[in-house]
């Protein structure tokens, strides 16, 4: 019993230490990851811990969750006109990544060529909750946002897959590389495949089954995100692709207890993710971090000045950006839970330099969200590549009202809405709904008949489940697929 208490002193600790380092860490424009690794190593002091295995299938379990949750907040109408781009840089951008940084990082750790492009493969892909928590809450350039909320939520697939197929040709030296390119084709391929069409079975699932109470909904939702994982992967396709295609799929369907799964998603995201970071951090000993430094700092520098602008602008030379928005994306490629959980891949394999690379990459890490994190939004600014807020996307939220047939949902009213500029009184809503609350401008209004609808409002309607399609057809018009985008 001593034990249970003291881990779950131990994991009550680690949620507290992690939701106030967030307050810390918007503060000081830093990625909030960066506290809770040094949360980890701090710990390490008191405690002893190297289960590389547990922390291994908790960072997969982690990155599942924190990519389910990414991929439902992920606008499909938004990623659209920019997913060739985000593709190229999700898989040429993070190859040619790990091409620079694998055959310098030969010459500078005295690595095999093997072993220096397993390091690059590592710390090849970016991470979007480093990136996105770092930007926070400012209006970015639209499509500049969309390219790197794609970019980051599908190029972990490419890595892994590099990172895999690296360590089997360290381990045994005969594999082809014709055969594991041919298993890249496929492994990708499964994952879209099973992604959407596990996709759509969620959507069916969750809007047609009856359960007893609405709390049981994001469960579900989250058992299915693990479950596409494990089946992809046991097919032999990228689980992470899938989780992450099904998501989004999800995200932008009609989809019932919307706001109730979102909300869940979301807090249960940040748990993990501080679960994970802190995790990771036990692993390292601060005393051994001495022994990488310069070779640390030189990657560091070589990933974020050549490798990451030149993948950028290589894998983007066709593309319809301008060199502000290139050199954005280019600083803009933040490590973070990929990396360090990639990392344990050959400490669990038994590659010979394992330790090596895994302090070679928490180094590699820490400096690129201090250093890049720091200053990403700084070179926003000065590269003029924010604006004015726009509310012009319509959202909407569906409160479940205990076991009853009824909802409320909340719905932004975008400008291009048929709607703005009419009374209440005047809308041809289905019957027994109900407009029961407005806000404008951070204010809650009373509705009444001759309340007149105004851009940006957002309406809280009251409906049965069955009239919502209805409801939302009479407030948006033909803009009523827009919710599904949100």
């Amino acid at each position: 019993m001593e034990l249970i208490g003291s881990l779950l002193l131990l994991l009550s600790i680690m949620l507290i230490i992690g939701v106030l380092a967030t307050k810390f860490s918007s503060r000081l424009g830093l990625p909030s990851l960066i506290l809770f690794l040094l949360g980890g190593m701090l710990l390490n002091k008191v405690m002893y811990f190297e289960n590389v295995q547990l922390t291994q299938f908790i960072g997969t379990l982690a990155l599942i969750i924190i990519l389910f949750e990414g991929g439902t907040q992920t606008k499909w109408s938004k990623i659209r006109p920019i997913i060739v781009p985000a593709t190229s840089l999700a898989t040429i951008g993070v190859l040619i990544t790990t091409l620079i940084t694998g055959v310098l990082a030969m010459y500078i750790l005295d690595f095999s060529l093997l072993e220096g492009l397993l390091l690059g493969a590592i710390i090849g892909s970016t991470d979007a909750a480093a990136v996105f928590s770092v930007l926070g809450n400012k209006n970015f350039n639209k499509r500049l946002t969309a390219t790197l909320e794609a970019e980051s939520g599908s190029n972990d697939p490419m890595a892994v897959f590099l990172t895999i197929m690296l360590i089997e040709m360290i381990k045994v030296p005969e594999t082809s590389i014709w055969s594991a390119v041919g298993g890249f084709f496929l492994q990708m391929g499964l994952g879209l495949a099973l992604g959407l069409v596990l996709g759509k079975i969620t959507v069916m699932v969750i809007n047609n089954i009856k359960l007893d109470t609405s709390g049981l909904y994001p469960v579900l939702a989250m058992g299915t995100a693990i479950c596409t994982y494990a089946i992809t992967d046991y097919l032999g396709g990228s689980g992470l692709l899938a989780v992450y295609v099904m998501a989004v799929f999800v995200g932008n369907s009609d989809l019932t207890y919307r706001y109730s799964i979102l909300r869940f998603n979301e807090g249960f995201a940040w748990m993990m993710q501080i679960v994970m970071f802190t995790l990771l951090g036990l692993l390292v000993f601060p005393s051994q971090l001495p022994e990488v430094i310069w070779q640390g700092i030189l990657i560091a520098i070589i990933l974020m000045f050549v490798a990451r602008p030149v993948a950028v602008f290589i894998s983007m030379m066709f593309m319809k950006y301008n060199l502000k928005q290139k050199l954005f994306i280019s600083w803009a490629g933040l490590k973070g839970a990929v990396p360090i959980v990639l990392a344990t891949y050959p400490i669990v394999a038994g590659v010979e330099s394992s330790n090596l690379i895994f302090n070679t990459v928490f180094f590699v890490v820490l400096i690129s969200a201090l250093i890049q994190g720091s200053t990403l939004t700084w070179l926003a600014d000065k590269l003029k590549l924010t604006g004015e807020e726009d509310n012009g996307n319509a959202s909407i939220e569906l409160i479940n009202l205990g076991t009853t047939d009824s909802e409320i949902m909340k719905i932004t009213m975008p400008k291009q809405s048929p709607t703005i500029g009419m009374s209440l009184i005047n809308l041809k809503l289905p019957n027994d709904t109900l407009i029961i609350g407005i806000t404008r401008n951070k204010k809650l209004l009373t509705p009444t008949g001759s309340s007149v609808i105004e851009k940006g409002d957002t309406l809280y309607v009251l409906c049965d489940k069955e009239k919502r399609k209805g409801a939302k057809r009479a407030l948006l018009g033909d803009n009523e697929k827009m919710e599904k985008a949100t």
